[in-house]
């Protein structure tokens, strides 16, 4: 292939301007995504922005974790959503939206070759109705949103064949969890951080078949340890320490006292001692052949991703639930294949698209929110539709004829190739999972032309508003009032409530009443993780540089993977 770019650009983002590079391989996966119309291809080509804007740039279209009350724009019922009173789109309830009560098509408009596509979009997006809460067989979960296959399940987001979960994130196949993130069958536990098949344990971190363990960090196929790291096997120890049952039962007693005070001394002994002491390895990646990132699982031919299983052939994507092939800048996506620039997609030849979930989703370009549809570009909020543009009807002849002229009209606007502006997003910056990601301060996001939101908490009319300073202690005291209370953060100052499903929770296993908001909580649960990225570092043991999440400044003792499964196995 001739090369036409250099290998090397620098970002095109004024408060970037980092350095990236565009391989052969990448070039490639361009020529092979690109869209043919007739007998000629629309050249996708290279990216202007760097991997880590890229991925910002998606991430500021999708709203996680901020919900509202709001009428649907339908039936006027209550109902519960992401998108805030002020933005200027209808929003529908899941029955409103999937109904046959609307039609999208009536949407739909003739292309206008004087104004960019994107404008042109952007105007669409005013006015289609879009859905209020993403969710797919739930029941009893109004409170939740990328949620499916659940029950009972409250203020958790992106999760998966779960019941009587409250406050987690990306927690799949588990049940009875509060406060918990990327863990898998799971159950009767709290505060678990990228755990698999835990029970009735409480802050663990890269655990794997524990039972009754708490406050410990990679440990696997354990039973009855405290304050432990890197154990594989044991059982009745503390601090790395081989104790009697009776002296285990003793401790356990101590955790499960339900005392709040108890609690932050237990915390501080985990955070200042145990994850001080473990030794970590470069990268947490299992069953995988040429990969580079973390959190991989099951894949292979993987470049700079995170959080991606039974994936193949993948370069800068985050969240790969599973089944992802030939795709290239993704988040958030599931059973994709050659898909590119996308977040919350699925589907085949998916590229420069938003929140489309559905595997029968294809060629698509440019669209939000489609369902079960193939052949659109630049359209949102259609159902089992196809050769449309900008939500209008074409023959597949027209479809072929007009689609070509228009990635002309936007290569010289300068838009073929680039997914949607931040600007353009739905959401204000500081609603999305950008903001986690890449935090700024609402002057820095009003500086770049994007937009922020000044949040203010809905909170019901209760009885009182009470510091969680001021709480009682221990949670035999807490009175059944308190689902009449609104509790003041320590940290935030937010008020937050307690609802009688997470009450029960703290009672049945001995749990205070926490005193920090949930998403505070979420906030330095997630702060556990290493970011993103990639450096190079020497292994701790033998010198040898290995590539890990962890930079060259962090204190914590990192080998890489020979030694570390030495030292722990």
């Amino acid at each position: 292939m001739v090369h036409t770019f250099p290998m090397q650009q620098i970002c095109a983002n004024a408060w970037c301007k980092q350095i990236f590079e565009i391989t052969d391989e990448d070039l490639a996966f361009y020529d092979k995504v690109s869209p043919v119309f007739g007998d000629k291809k629309e050249q996708i080509p290279p990216p202007t922005l760097c991997p880590q804007c890229r991925s910002q740039r998606r991430m500021a279209f999708r709203n996680e974790r901020n919900l509202y009350s709001r009428k649907c724009g339908l039936s006027q019922e209550g109902m519960v959503s992401i998108y805030s009173l002020d933005k200027p789109f209808p929003v529908y309830g899941s029955d409103a939206w999937y109904g046959d009560g609307w039609d999208p098509l009536s949407f739909g408009r003739e292309i206008q070759w004087d104004q960019p596509f994107f404008v042109q979009y952007q105007a669409l997006q005013r006015v289609v109705p879009r859905l209020g809460l993403i969710g797919v067989l739930n029941e009893n979960c109004s409170f939740a949103n990328h949620l499916w296959h659940s029950r009972n399940v409250y203020l958790s987001f992106d999760m998966g064949f779960c019941e009587d979960v409250l406050y987690s994130y990306a927690t799949y196949h588990s049940q009875n969890l509060i406060d918990c993130a990327f863990s898998r069958n799971c159950e009767l536990s709290s505060n678990l951080l990228d755990c698999t098949k835990c029970y009735q344990s409480s802050h663990l971190q890269d655990c794997e078949g524990c039972q009754d363990v708490h406050f410990s960090f990679d440990c696997h196929q354990c039973n009855n340890i405290a304050f432990c790291w890197n154990l594989r096997g044991k059982k009745n120890h503390v601090f790395n320490k081989p104790v009697s049952a009776e002296e285990f039962q003793a401790v356990l007693q101590d955790i499960r006292s339900g005392s709040f005070v108890m609690l932050q001394k237990h915390l501080q002994a985990y955070t200042g001692d145990v994850l001080q002491k473990a030794i970590r390895k470069a990268h947490h990646n299992l069953h995988c052949e040429d990969c580079r990132g973390d959190y991989l699982l099951h894949s292979r031919r993987i470049r700079y991703c995170f959080d991606c299983e039974t994936s193949d052939d993948l370069a800068y994507c985050n969240r790969m639930d599973e089944k992802i092939v030939s795709s290239m800048d993704l988040d958030n996506a599931s059973a994709a294949e050659l898909a590119y620039e996308g977040t919350s997609i699925a589907g085949h030849r998916i590229s420069f698209c938003n929140a489309s979930y559905d595997i029968s989703n294809s060629n698509l370009l440019y669209c939000d929110t489609l369902i079960a549809c193939t052949d659109c570009f630049g359209c949102i909020g259609l159902k089992r539709k196809q050769h449309c543009i900008l939500n209008k009807q074409y023959t597949k002849e027209e479809y072929e004829a007009l689609v070509p002229k228009i990635i002309e009209h936007m290569q010289q606007t300068k838009e073929w190739g680039e997914f949607f502006p931040v600007e353009f997003s739905p959401l204000a910056y500081n609603e999305t999972v950008a903001q986690e990601y890449f935090p700024l301060t609402k002057e820095e996001v009003l500086q770049r032309g994007w937009k922020w939101r000044d949040q203010k908490d809905e909170i019901s009319k209760v009885e009182k508003v009470i510091p969680a300073a001021k709480l009682p202690d221990s949670i035999e005291d807490i009175p059944d009032d308190i689902l009449n209370w609104a509790i003041e953060c320590e940290a935030t100052k937010r008020p937050f409530r307690i609802v009688k499903q997470e009450l029960d929770f703290y009672r049945k296993m001995r749990l205070p009443i926490p005193h920090f908001h949930p998403d505070e909580r979420h906030r330095r649960r997630m702060a556990l993780r290493n970011p993103r990225r990639l450096w190079k570092r020497p292994c701790g043991k033998c010198g040898k540089e290995m590539e890990t999440t962890y930079g060259r400044e962090r204190t914590e003792t990192v080998y890489c993977e020979a030694c570390y499964l030495k030292e722990v196995y």
